[in-house]
This record gives C-alpha cells, sequence and structure tokens, in this order.
C-alpha cells in the first residue's frame, strides 16, 4: 500500500482553542495534546477490580443456583461500565473474557462437588449447568487433563486444580513498564470504510480494494491516513471469523456509488488516549489491555460509547516490521 502524507489540520486545544485549519477540515485530523497520562494513583487500580469482582460475583452465584450465567448488559451494569466497552475492561482486567470466566467457574464449582463424597458425578455435571455427564468430562478433559473420576481418585490434584481455577489467568501477572500516553482532543473527519472477515489477509485485501477504489477515482493524492477498526479480538474469536472495519481518510470530498460494498463513518469528535505501538500488529492488543488495565484506572478518566481505533503510520510494504508504528486510540467523555 502506498505510504501515508502529512496532513496539519484543525484541533481542537483544551482550553477550547483552534489551531489554523485548511478548509475542508473534516476530512482529516492531527490530534492536539492536552497532557500526559499521569502515573497510576494509589488504590484506584483496586477500586476497578472491585467493580469487575461484582460481575464474577454475579456469575458465581449464578453458577451456584445451577442458573444461566447473566447476559453481558446485566454484568456491565453490575461493574458500572458501559456495555460499549465492558468486554474489552474485562478481559484486559481479569485475561480472560467472561465465556471464559463461565467455563472456568463451572469446573471449579465441579472440582468442589467432587470434593464431597456423598455426590456423584452426574450430580455435579448437572449442578453446574452441563447437559450430561459426557459433556462434563469432556470440559474437565479439556480444563484440567482428566476426567472427573481421575480427579476424584487423587485428592491432592483435585485441590491443586481448585486453587488454580480460583482465580483468572491476570492473577499474580506483573504490571507493565509505564506507558507514555497522551490525552487529545481530535476534531470529527470522515473515512471511506469497507468490513472485512478473517486474518491480516482479508484486512490486507480490504485495504488492497479501498485503493483501488481511491485510485479509480482520483484520490490517492487526498489520502490524509489509514485507520481500522478492531470489531473482534482476534485471541478470542477464530481468524477466519474476526471482523474489522478498513478505513481511508481523504482531504477532497468523495461520492460512495450504491451498491458498492464501502461505506463511511465519522471518527474524532471528542477526546482521546493515544499511546502508540511500535513493532508487528499481533501487539496491539496487549497494548490495548495495558491501557485499560493499568493507565486507565489512576487516570481519572471515564470510556465514552464510541470505538476504539487504530491509525497506521506506516507502509509494511517499505518499513520493516519492527518498526512499524501504530496509534491507539481510546475514546474517553468529555
Amino acid at each position: 500500500m502506498p505510504p501515508v502524507k502529512d496532513h496539519p489540520v484543525r484541533a481542537a486545544t483544551a482550553n477550547g482553542a483552534d489551531s489554523a485549519a485548511p478548509a475542508d477540515a473534516d476530512s482529516a485530523h492531527e490530534p492536539a495534546p492536552e497532557r500526559a497520562g499521569p502515573a497510576l494513583k494509589a488504590g484506584t487500580r483496586d477500586a476497578h477490580q472491585r467493580r469487575i469482582e461484582r460481575a464474577v460475583a454475579l456469575i458465581e452465584h449464578a453458577i451456584a443456583r445451577g442458573e444461566d450465567p447473566p447476559e453481558l448488559a446485566r454484568l456491565a451494569e453490575a461493574a458500572s461500565f458501559s456495555p460499549f466497552h465492558f468486554h474489552r475492561v474485562y478481559r484486559a482486567m481479569t485475561g480472560e473474557t467472561t465465556g471464559q470466566t463461565v467455563a472456568r467457574l463451572r469446573l471449579l464449582q465441579g472440582l468442589r462437588l467432587l470434593a464431597s463424597a456423598d455426590r456423584s458425578v452426574t450430580d455435579a455435571a448437572l449442578a453446574v449447568g452441563y447437559q450430561t455427564p459426557q459433556a462434563f468430562t469432556r470440559a474437565f478433559r479439556q480444563g484440567v487433563g482428566g476426567t472427573p473420576s481421575e480427579l476424584r481418585a487423587e485428592p491432592e490434584r483435585l485441590w491443586r486444580e481448585i486453587d488454580r481455577l480460583s482465580l483468572p489467568p491476570e492473577s499474580g501477572v506483573e504490571p507493565p513498564p509505564p506507558l507514555r500516553v497522551e490525552v487529545v482532543s481530535v476534531d470529527p473527519f470522515q473515512v471511506v470504510t469497507l468490513r472485512v472477515t478473517g486474518a491480516y489477509p482479508e484486512q490486507n485485501q480490504g485495504y488492497g480494494r479501498l485503493f483501488g477504489w481511491a485510485a479509480e477515482h482520483g484520490l490517492l493524492d487526498a489520502l490524509n491516513g489509514l485507520y481500522g477498526v478492531p470489531v473482534d479480538d482476534r485471541r478470542d474469536v477464530p481468524a477466519q471469523a474476526c471482523v474489522f472495519d478498513c478505513m481511508l481518510a481523504l482531504g477532497r470530498p468523495f461520492r460512495i456509488e450504491p451498491g458498492s460494498g464501502l461505506g463511511t463513518m465519522r471518527l474524532g469528535g471528542g477526546r482521546y488516549a493515544r499511546v502508540r505501538h511500535v513493532g508487528a500488529f499481533d501487539g496491539l492488543e496487549a497494548l490495548t489491555d495495558a491501557l485499560l488495565a493499568h493507565w486507565l484506572p489512576g487516570s481519572g478518566e471515564r470510556l465514552r460509547d464510541a470505538p476504539l481505533h487504530h491509525e497506521y503510520l506506516d507502509d509494511p510494504d517499505e518499513v520493516p516490521e519492527a518498526l512499524l508504528r501504530t496509534d491507539i486510540y481510546l475514546p474517553l467523555q468529555d
């Protein structure tokens, strides 16, 4: 894909003043820094953790009662997070999705029931929401590497697994080095979008199609930026099912023909936490997790209901993978 040219445009500053702008300021953006992100304040991550634990408690309560787990909106409400970003915050704070938490806690409750000699394997399976003992056994083989009968016959092993499954994967993990985060204001700008489903090759093909459309309409010289919105987390969704929105920002007005498969969307229009990733694209999720789990709790900021997006600053055909720069933009409330 071709390199992206520089694009100085209008951006709102922290005190509301505006810098100079070209006539078509809606087409692109250059964020105005407000301030660097603060260091993590004592106790603030613990407060966020307690909010997440309220959601986990709801799941535990449902499993203990043999009920279906609460829906995502109910979990988000219990944790006092907007459903828009709850799944990302939850994963960043715990190291697992809510679905993975449900599977882990079902196994945990099943192990606790097996530790009691008066409960049969069938009783334990039905009590934690499995329809058959066979399904219970399959889950055990996958989750703990043995059958329920094998675990019951080895009490020490059973209790080791109870201890392991009592905590989410992120428990005890060392925090990352301090992040270099800026809070910036971004004017709204319009992008051409193409939604693709698949892994990196399909995403690359999506950008190729956008560039082909821009070339066909004489708009390549108006290219102001490459953007993307990861709708799915590729760690949790099979590669072939991952949904991703490819985006181009242009410095001239454009028209999308009906039936072209392309669309338009407005990005920006508010405050963002911005952090830069340098390296391969497969490191973006880990940096996003660090932003949500370690910077956000101590920042004093709250998330806005708008998509997280990426800005790709380098051409992977021309820049070594280890040097590729990508800015992550996390939307914040005003």
